[in-house]
């Protein structure tokens, strides 16, 4: 047994040193990406971290992909049965990632900006809902209240792009695409998960971001779209608050 085992080492080391040698990667697969589970009474829906602005939300036989990109990795993941673009800079609208999850039945939702650049794009205005399969979304304002190039100019005017409620099974899923601490989002109620942007210049810092989530109190916070962001000071800040924060990596 023991010259038996010995071998069997020595052939799976040989296999790996073939690996290398070769230049082959490790296949990522879809439970090796940060993660949340959410029990709903239609199923337990599940929460992928793609990258930056991207998430892949599962419940069962059904597929959403928010703002998907190119730069994520979407090997071994099933394709879309809805996609929703929240506005038309290239880190939410790309069309190269848009084409790695779509297959020819997917519904796409966006604002009219993404429509106009987009085929086949159905539009869901600001405060606008639409049910598609066992899903309910809601297009929730996302803007700049303050924050632009220049002054005068805002990096995203009101209704120019979406945040986005999506409810299954009476559970509530906020993604908050790129914006400020607007009112529409501070109004938001019986909120199970809230996924909150963060990163300057283009939407608010951590301190602004968590002050919002005290408002409208969700279940669980979590950061996203926070490139460069000290998320400690998002945690620190809504410690005592009653909001679990879960810190993922959104760029592994």
């Amino acid at each position: 047994m023991a010259v038996e085992s010995l071998s069997m080492s020595r052939a799976f080391c040989c296999l790996l040193l073939i690996g290398a040698l070769s230049g082959a990667q490790p296949r990522l697969s879809l439970r090796t990406r940060p993660a949340d589970e959410f029990q709903t009474p239609d199923g337990v829906v599940r929460i992928t971290a793609i990258h930056h602005a991207s998430a892949m939300l599962e419940a069962p036989g059904q597929v959403i992909d928010i703002d998907p990109t190119a730069e994520g990795n979407y090997t071994g993941l099933p394709p879309a049965d809805l996609i929703l673009i929240t506005h038309t800079h290239g880190d939410h609208m790309d069309p190269q990632g848009l084409a790695k999850v779509r297959k020819s039945s997917t519904v796409v939702i966006g604002p009219e900006a993404v429509a106009r650049s987009i085929e086949n794009v159905t539009v869901l205005r600001n405060g606008k809902s639409r049910q598609v399969g066992p899903w309910k979304i809601e297009a929730i304002a996302a803007y700049n209240l303050e924050r632009g190039p220049a002054p005068g100019k805002l990096y995203h005017d009101k209704g120019s792009g979406n945040g986005y409620v999506i409810t299954y099974g009476g559970k509530r899923f906020y993604f908050s695409g790129d914006t400020e601490a607007v009112p529409e989002m501070k109004a938001l109620k019986n909120i199970e998960a809230a996924y909150i942007c963060m990163n300057l210049p283009y939407t608010m810092p951590p301190e602004e971001a968590a002050a919002a989530v005290r408002v409208f109190k969700p279940r669980v916070a979590i950061p996203y779209h926070y490139r460069g962001s000290d998320l400690s000071v998002f945690q620190k800040a809504l410690a005592g608050s009653g909001v679990e924060v879960r810190l993922r990596d959104w760029y592994y």
